[in-house]
């Protein structure tokens, strides 16, 4: 995939609200789905639609925690902005007013 491609597939995947407010969630440090639900109110076969999502496109990782699963933001997006943004290679994505 060309580099432009790439960032176009990337930036596709982010045009969510809902995958852009858990990367939000996030940033905050490792959480799990029920941590996540908590605050988005989704049906779990949703919330669990857009963490795979966000799986595959290498944002997200996915650690199993016992009978949980503990997700955090994958170390190569994390931002010299860790507070406010995301490094997504090709362009750095900040929550400047973004809320939840």
């Amino acid at each position: 995939m060309q580099p432009a491609q790439s960032c176009a597939y990337i930036l596709k995947i982010l045009a969510d609200a809902t995958r852009l407010s858990i990367l939000k969630l996030l940033m905050s440090g490792p959480q799990h789905v029920n941590q996540l639900n908590a605050v988005l109110k989704l049906e779990q076969s949703l919330l669990s639609h857009h963490l795979k999502v966000l799986r595959q496109a290498g944002l997200v990782q996915a650690t199993r925690d016992g009978k949980a699963v503990l997700y955090q933001l994958a170390p190569k997006i994390q931002s010299s902005h860790a507070s406010e943004g995301l490094d997504l290679g090709c362009c750095e994505f900040l929550f400047t007013s973004f809320s939840l």
